[in-house]
């Protein structure tokens, strides 16, 4: 996947296969939420590509929040959003915090390379859930109880969309040297 210019100042990421956002126009709403999330799933995983650990784990705002942290958020988003509400697996048996801010804390073991594969690895998943399922069937398996998968899909891309607007701050304060967290250059 690749990050392009699409019409006006739209980034488009170009997903395997060359299809964009762009070409799934026609195709059936459910063709065009999957896509859309994969772009986003794309830009959070890319927003990595080309750092050092160290830029990745850089803190520059006051919470926890880093480069690294927020993929790792992510994918335990894809994990509580497609594994817990579509199959019905526990956060606890799928080894995930209680709650979705412990989800950005980095332990020694979390690396670039580790973190984009348990990412990669969760959107698959996903996708495998999601496969054979209509966006109106219902979903019993999260603790706010039945959602239409239509439901889920929104709100994971609302959620990943989200984040890739801080990955991108984040990632132009880590390439333009900036850290006003820091009292660096304004």
């Amino acid at each position: 996947m690749k990050l392009t210019d699409g019409p006006g100042d739209t980034p488009v990421m170009t997903m395997q296969g060359g299809r964009t956002t762009y070409d799934v126009t026609g195709e059936p709403l459910k063709v065009q939420l999957e896509t859309f999330l994969d772009e986003h799933r794309a830009a959070l995983n890319g927003c990595l590509d080309g750092l050092t650990e160290e830029q990745a784990r850089r803190r520059l705002v006051p919470s926890d929040t880093t480069l690294l942290g927020l993929v790792k958020h992510v994918t335990y988003a894809e994990r509580v959003w497609f594994g817990e509400a579509v199959t019905g697996r526990p956060r606890q048996e799928m080894g995930l915090p209680p709650n979705a801010a412990d989800a950005f804390t980095l332990t020694v073991a979390d690396t670039i390379e580790s973190v984009g594969s348990a990412h990669d690895d969760a959107c698959a998943g996903s996708r495998r859930a999601t496969a054979g399922l209509n966006l109106d069937d219902v979903l019993s398996g999260h603790w706010l109880g039945p959602l239409p998968l239509r439901w889920v899909y929104l709100h994971a891309l609302r959620e990943f969309a989200q984040h890739c607007g801080h990955a991108d701050i984040l990632r132009e304060q880590i390439l333009s040297g900036r850290s006003i967290a820091a009292g660096g250059p304004r």
